[in-house]
C-alpha cells in the first residue's frame, strides 16, 4: 500500500475502540514520518508527538518557542505515514481560550487523533524540571472547555488535559485539578512528574477517567515496566523522547568516529542498511506503481 491505509476519522475511532479494551496502550514518540513508519512496523498501538522534541529538533529549548503552524504542519507530516492514531502535544494551547479552540481545529484538519493541553504558564518548561509555574484552575478550565468546543469538527477527536500541579501544589491539589478538568470535558488526564509508585496508585484511585502516563528518561518518575503500569491501571503510556535520544546519541557517536578516523568503515554495523530503509519506505511498491504509469499501452 503506497498511501495511508485509513483516514484520520478511522484512526480516531481506532483509538477509542482500543481504549475500551482495557489494555494499556503504548505510544512511542515520533519526530519524523519515517520513525512513525518504524513504530507501526513494530506493532505499537499509536504514535506520540512531543512538543519538546519538535522544539529541540528546530534547535530551540522546550520553553514554548514553537508556533501553531509549525506544530500543526509537522504533526500532519508525522501522522500521515501510518495507520496508527497519533496524539500530539500542543503545550499551553498557543494562547488564550479562543486560540485553544483554533489549535484543536487545526490538529483535526491535519489528521491527528487527539491532543493534550497543559496548565503551565507560558513560557513553559519541561514537565520534569523544577521551577515551573501553573495558571489558575479556573483559567485552565476555560481552556479545557475551549478545547472541547474545538472538537466539534469531529467528536471522536480525543481531548487530554495535562496537569503539572504535582510539583508546585502537591498531589492532593493535582487530583483536585484533574477532577475539575474531567468535569469540564477532558476525556483523559495526563499527570506529569509523579515521583513514586504510591503516588501513581493514589492518582489512579482518585480519577475515574482514562489516564496517560509519561515514561520519559532522566525525569522525576521511575521508568516502570509495561506490566507494572498495566497493573497500576493506567491506560496510555508515552515514551516521548526515546527515539530522538537514540538517534542523537548514535549520530554524534558516528560523527566523532568519522572525525577521529577519517572513515565510517568501522561503524557500518551500527547503521540501518540501505535494503532495510528501502523496505520500510516500500521502495519496490513505488517502483511497481511507477512502471504501471509509464509502461502502459493504449488500445487501438
Amino acid at each position: 500500500m503506497l498511501f495511508p491505509e485509513c483516514t484520520p476519522i478511522e484512526k480516531r475511532k481506532t483509538l477509542r475502540t482500543a481504549l475500551k479494551s482495557g489494555k494499556l496502550l503504548q505510544f512511542p514518540g515520533s519526530w519524523s514520518p519515517l520513525i512513525s513508519m518504524a513504530i507501526e512496523k513494530q506493532n505499537f498501538d499509536g504514535i506520540y508527538i512531543s512538543g519538546s522534541v519538535l522544539s529541540n529538533d528546530l534547535g530551540y529549548p522546550d520553553i514554548g518557542m514553537t508556533t501553531l503552524s509549525e506544530v500543526a504542519q509537522r504533526g500532519r507530516q508525522i501522522a500521515r505515514t501510518t495507520k496508527l492514531p497519533t496524539l500530539i502535544d500542543i503545550d499551553t494551547g498557543f494562547g488564550e481560550p479562543m486560540n485553544v479552540t483554533r489549535s484543536v481545529q487545526e490538529m483535526i484538519e491535519m489528521g491527528l487523533a487527539g491532543c493534550h493541553i497543559e496548565d503551565q504558564v507560558n513560557p513553559k518548561r519541561c514537565g520534569h524540571l523544577d521551577g515551573k509555574s501553573i495558571i489558575g484552575q479556573e483559567e485552565m478550565l476555560r481552556k479545557v472547555k475551549a478545547a472541547v468546543h474545538g472538537k466539534k469538527l469531529d467528536e471522536n477527536f480525543f481531548i487530554i488535559a495535562r496537569t503539572d500541579a504535582r510539583a508546585t501544589e502537591g498531589l492532593d491539589k493535582a487530583i483536585e485539578r484533574a477532577k475539575a478538568y474531567v468535569d469540564a470535558g477532558a476525556e483523559c488526564i495526563f499527570i506529569e512528574a509523579l515521583e513514586n509508585e504510591k503516588e501513581f496508585e493514589l492518582f489512579r484511585k482518585a480519577i475515574s477517567a482514562p489516564l496517560l502516563v509519561n515514561m520519559t528518561e532522566f525525569g522525576k518518575s521511575k521508568l516502570f515496566t509495561y506490566n507494572q503500569l498495566s497493573n497500576l491501571g493506567y491506560n496510555i503510556v508515552i515514551y516521548p523522547v526515546t527515539t530522538f535520544r537514540l538517534a542523537m546519541k548514535a549520530s554524534i557517536d558516528g560523527l566523532i568516529e568519522i572525525k577521529n578516523k577519517g572513515t565510517q568503515e568501522d561503524i557500518l554495523d551500527k547503521m540501518q542498511h540501505r535494503k532495510d530503509l528501502y523496505s520500510l519506505t516500500k521502495y519496490e511498491n513505488y517502483n511497481e506503481f511507477d512502471q504501471d504509469i509509464f509502461n502502459f499501452k493504449l488500445k487501438n
